[in-house]
Parts: C-alpha cells; sequence; structure tokens
C-alpha cells in the first residue's frame, strides 16, 4: 500500500487530491492512502474557513470559480468534469445552510461576487464529492493539524504532526498557501521606532487575523497599501464596527451614503500608486472570447526557451505582452460594440498585426479605427492612474482622487466599455505565458529580480481589483471624509510626534500625523522568515533552499524568498541543487508562478494545468504498492 500526505487542504490541496484521483487508475492502480494535514478545515483552509467575518466577499463573481478541469484544459490527465461555483449553487438546497447563507444562495446571480463564508461551502462540497467518487483501492484521510518535522527513514518520508504522532509515506506535497513570516529588517526598525515613540505599528499580515481593537474610534490612522488586504480593513473597520450604507441616487441611481455607528476611525491611505486597483468588469464579453495566444504564446516563447540564453522580460518581450492585452481590447470592441469603430474586424486585426507595438503605423491606425480616445487602451494610465495630478492640501486632493475611481468604476460596469473584460482575459493569458518563461529559468537574474516585480505589480493593479459594488463603499466613505487618500508616491517617516505622511502629488503640503500605522497588505514571502515549522525544519537542514538571485558579475541582486522547486512538477530542490525525488511544493511561497486567483471556466486555466501535472509527478514517484500501515 502506498500513501502520500499533502500538507495543507486548502483549494490548492483539494486541487491536487481531485487531480490524483483522477490519474491514479493508470499511474498508480493499486491502494493509496492521501493524507490531507491542516489545522484549518479541509476543503476551505484558512482563508476561506468558515469563521470569518459575514461582511468579507470573494473577488471573484460566482460564474468565475470552478475548481475542476473542463474541455479547454489542456493536460496529461483525464478531463473530470464537475460543477463551477454557479452550477453547484444552482444545484443546492438553500435549506442545507445555515440561515444567513441561505438568503445569500436564495439571492444569488452569476454576477454576484459570493461571500468568503459561502465559497467555504463550495469548497467543503467539492472535497466530500471528491472523496466520494475515489477510484478503488483510493482512501482519504484528514488530519486537523499542523505538520512540524520530515525526516527520511529508509525511503519513507515521516512527517511529524503536532499532535505527537506522525505518518509515514511515500512522498509528501507542500501546499500550505500564503504562509506567514516574520517582520524584515525594515519592518521591525520601524516597530522599534514606533515603540520608542508610543505608537501603534501593524505590519504586515493576514487582514482577517488582524487585531484591530487596538484602533480606536474617531481617531486618524495611517494605511501603507491600498490593494486587496486594504479594502478588507476598510470592510472591517467600517461596516464590521456598525456603520451601514444605504442608498443616495447618483446618475446612475447606485450610488451609496455611509451612516457611521459612531465607532469607526478616520484612514488616510497612500501607496506607490496612490488609487485603489481597477474595479473588476462587471459585465460579460459581448464579442466571444478573444483568439489567444496571437501574439505572446508558444510561437514567440518556444524560442525563446529553446535558445536558453538569459533575456530581459520588458526590453525584449513586453511589446509582445503589450500587444496581447491590447490585441484583446479590440477584438471585444470591433467585435462587441462594432457602431464605435470606422472598419471591419477582419481588415483592423490584419493591420493590427502587421503594425509593430505603439509604432506610427499602430497610432495611425488607431486613430483612423477607433476615433474616440476612450476606446483606445492606453496601458500607461493603467499602471498610473494618478498621473497628472498635483494638489497643495489634502483636501483640494480628495475630489481629483474620487473623480478618477468614478470613471474607472464607470468604465468597469458599464457594458459599454466591455473592451476591459477583453483586456483582463488577454491579460490572464499573457500572465501564464509569463510564468512559462519565468519557470523555464531564461529570464535573466536582473529581469526576475525588477521586471517580474513591476509585472506582478501591474497585474494585480489591472486584474486583480475590487468588485463594484466595494469601489462604491469607499467612494461614499471618501464623500464622508472617513477615507481619505494621499495620493501617488507615498512619502513615509516617523517623528516623536507621530506618523507622518505626504505623498509626490502633495508637493509643498504638510504632512498627515498619526499615532497608528497599518501596513495593509500580505507579509512578502520568506522562507528564512517563515513561521511554518514544517517549512523552517527543512530549510534549516538544506532540505529546502530559498532563491537567491545574482547577477551574472556575482554581485547578489535580491533574495526573493521563495521556496526552488524543479518547474515541471514543483519537486522540491536541496541546498546542495539536487531534486528530492519524493518530496514536491505548491503555491504562492515557490518559484513557480501560478495566477493566485480562483479558476475561471474554460479558460485552459494555468492554475489546472499545473496541478495535473504535479499530481501525476507525485503518483510516478511511488514505488511498487506494499503492505504497511501509514500510522507510525
Amino acid at each position: 500500500m502506498s500513501s502520500i500526505a499533502i500538507v495543507g487542504a486548502g483549494p490548492r490541496g483539494v486541487g491536487l487530491l481531485e487531480r490524483l484521483a483522477a490519474s491514479a487508475p493508470e499511474l498508480h492502480p493499486d491502494h493509496l492512502d492521501v493524507h490531507l494535514v491542516d489545522p484549518y478545515p479541509a476543503g476551505a483552509g484558512r482563508i476561506w474557513r468558515h469563521d470569518q467575518s459575514p461582511l468579507l466577499a470573494m473577488n471573484s463573481m460566482a460564474a468565475d470559480v470552478t475548481m475542476f478541469t473542463d474541455d479547454t484544459v489542456v493536460c496529461e490527465g483525464p478531463i473530470v468534469a464537475g460543477p463551477s461555483f454557479w452550477e453547484w449553487a444552482g444545484r443546492t438546497d438553500p435549506d442545507t445552510l445555515e440561515p444567513s447563507l441561505a438568503a445569500e444562495l436564495r439571492a444569488l446571480s452569476a454576477s454576484t461576487f459570493p461571500s468568503r463564508r459561502l465559497q467555504s461551502e463550495y469548497l467543503g462540497w467539492v472535497l466530500r464529492d471528491v472523496t466520494s467518487r475515489l477510484p478503488a483501492g483510493m482512501r482519504v484521510h484528514v488530519h486537523r493539524a499542523t505538520a512540524v518535522g520530515l525526516r527520511e527513514e529508509g525511503d519513507a518520508q515521516v512527517l511529524r504532526l503536532d499532535d505527537g504522532s506522525a505518518l509515514r509515506t511515500d512522498a509528501v506535497v507542500l501546499a500550505s498557501g500564503h504562509l506567514d513570516a516574520t517582520p524584515t529588517a525594515d519592518e521591525l526598525a520601524l516597530a522599534a521606532r514606533a515603540a520608542e515613540h508610543g505608537l501603534r505599528y501593524l505590519p504586515p499580515e493576514q487582514t482577517t487575523d488582524t487585531d484591530l481593537s487596538v484602533i480606536e474610534p474617531g481617531e486618524t490612522v495611517l494605511v501603507r497599501g491600498l490593494g486587496l488586504a486594504f479594502v478588507d480593513l476598510v470592510v472591517l473597520l467600517f461596516e464590521g464596527r456598525g456603520g451601514r450604507f444605504e442608498p443616495a441616487g447618483g446618475a446612475d441611481g447606485q450610488d451609496l451614503r455611509y451612516v457611521p455607528s459612531g465607532a469607526e476611525p478616520y484612514l488616510v491611505a497612500g501607496s506607490p500608486r496612490g488609487s485603489l486597483y481597477h474595479a473588476k468588469p462587471a459585465y460579460q464579453l459581448r464579442g466571444g472570447r478573444p483568439p489567444l495566444p496571437r501574439f505572446f504564446g508558444p510561437a514567440q516563447t518556444d524560442p525563446v526557451i529553446a535558445a536558453g540564453e538569459p533575456v530581459e522580460l520588458l526590453e525584449r518581450l513586453w511589446p509582445d505582452m503589450a500587444k496581447e492585452i491590447a490585441g484583446g481590447w479590440y477584438h471585444e470592441l470591433f467585435n462587441g460594440h462594432p457602431e464605435r469603430v470606422r472598419m471591419g474586424w477582419a481588415e483592423f486585426a490584419q493591420r493590427y498585426a502587421e503594425a509593430g507595438w505603439d509604432s506610427p503605423r499602430m497610432r495611425a491606425l488607431l486613430e483612423r479605427a477607433v476615433p474616440d480616445p476612450t476606446d483606445r487602451l492606453d496601458l500607461a494610465a493603467l499602471n498610473e492612474p494618478l498621473t497628472g495630478l498635483r494638489a497643495d492640501s489634502l483636501d483640494e486632493l480628495q475630489p481629483l482622487v474620487r473623480a478618477r475611481i468614478e470613471e474607472d468604476l464607470r468604465q468597469h460596469t458599464d457594458p459599454a466599455h466591455t473592451a476591459h473584460l477583453g483586456a483582463f482575459v488577454a491579460m490572464l493569458s499573457v500572465y501564464g505565458e509569463v510564468g512559462r518563461l519565468f519557470a523555464a529559468g531564461v529570464l535573466s537574474a536582473r529581469s526576475r529580480a525588477h521586471d517580474m516585480a513591476w509585472w506582478q505589480s501591474f497585474f494585480n493593479s489591472a486584474a486583480s481589483g475590487p468588485p463594484g459594488f466595494r469601489v462604491r463603499e469607499l467612494l461614499a466613505l471618501s464623500r464622508a471624509g472617513y477615507v481619505r487618500f494621499l495620493g501617488s508616491g507615498l512619502r513615509l517617516d516617523v517623528a516623536p510626534d507621530g506618523f507622518r505622511a505626504t505623498s509626490a502629488t502633495l508637493a509643498g503640503a504638510e504632512p498627515v500625523r498619526s499615532t497608528v500605522l497599518v501596513d495593509a497588505r500580505l507579509p512578502d514571502p520568506s522562507a528564512s522568515r517563515t513561521t511554518d515549522p514544517l517549512l523552517a525544519d527543512l530549510l534549516a537542514v538544506g532540505e529546502a533552499v530559498e532563491e537567491e538571485l545574482v547577477d551574472a558579475d556575482g554581485t547578489v541582486l535580491r533574495n526573493t524568498g521563495l521556496v526552488v522547486v524543479r518547474p515541471a512538477d514543483g519537486a522540491l530542490v536541496r541546498a546542495s541543487g539536487d531534486v528530492h525525488p519524493q518530496r514536491f511544493a505548491v503555491g504562492p511561497h515557490t518559484t513557480v508562478k501560478v495566477a493566485g486567483a480562483f479558476t475561471r471556466p474554460g479558460m485552459n486555466a494555468q492554475s489546472l494545468r499545473y496541478n495535473d501535472a504535479v499530481a501525476r509527478a507525485v503518483l510516478r514517484s511511488l514505488p511498487p504498492a506494499r503492505s504497511r500501515s501509514a500510522a507510525a
């Protein structure tokens, strides 16, 4: 009898289990035990557990989430269809859920952004469904425990758990998702200076696990970061403290007014970009899915990989990446809104393909074929949404920032602007192809250190923004004076009288002062600073290694904090450089870049393809079945 341990029983771990079950009849038809190890509920895991605020929502629409392969997924293993979140919701009897979730399920639509607690129900159901359809001889065991150590005894992998037990297995997969880490040197120094002056500093961590009771009603709080962690922070500090939103009319009838509870603080928030991530598109494509990839796919990247020479991502490949993203935009514009263009799609597509990215020829084509500048994709403005804004005071700045956010929201919710969704779909394709280049090791160390950081930041801002209803809530809080924006180019320091913040946008303005600073973001990945006992143990004995980027001249450019794995299958690389044949790791803490958002149906999702590759590698690593117990 063979056995596998998956450390982490959230969506990634369950996705691997589903792929193991799919391929086991072919690759390991004998008896197989799979152990799921997680201190949090299996299926949902830590992030999607039921035990969190019911106010927190997913960042994906109900129709855009699935855990199962479909006919678009190109992988070696068999396709095993299963319901998307939306299909599961249609099959689920609301009366089987607790009253609040039952009411949510009854009101759900395909374009709803469900609560995380309802997603927890779906993920729990997926695990039950997968385990109910296991192939003959395969069993699943769930352990509500934390893995704290891993050693070898002969050819067995012995996984120690914090309840004192141990599992003897043939292979181990680390699938723990986002890992907590102790503060960086800069964060520790900031905390020390804050403590010296009697200030309060909340370092990066999962917002749902942050102790927000230290933030007092009515006080001004500085926030660094305007991404999704910031959105969660706002939800918990305002509606979570009893405030509420009510309709306030507006041009589209959807404006909100904030009604305070008296328990909320005042937030002043900034970041390098100075504005929220772009709102999630709230519509469907009208022109059909763009033909992807066209300008940035294997035809362009396979020769780069085959050459094996270090390349600079942005210097060499950005024109193709940008052309692909814009191609998705214009495919949707021309096919979904033909009344807004002056040329047929076939003619435009041919001329667009022949023109170099951002060349005079392309600019002339766009000016001729797309008369309204709003209908032309401006990637620079997409990346820097507050370009050109200047203000002499914080109060003067607020309506200027709100106007930019309101226009962005309008374009992402008005079906007249579905071109944004075309670009979004193309960007997902580009992200997957960049991941192939990254995994193949052909990007130079300098490009991995700098270009990849820029690309990830741009992708997050453009493709991972909040739903429209959250943006409306933030606008209401801004109009009420509870949330104020500092502008782009945040500048922060610490003085005896408090934290002080200003920005490049507020040139010459007096800094904003506060005795509280919140770093609203997840900790940067760091194997060396991880609080995960298993990974820390493996790193300490050289059974795992952290990625260090070294320039051609030997200069250390950056320690990424990521665990080094073999790109093809996630096999764990040791400090010696060799690959462990029975240990694997997947997730955002590894050197394989897979989009972190949930999988969209019908998209040949990279995450499903990679789950399949890892699962099949794990099955192939197993020895012939033998009769022995999995318990040590």
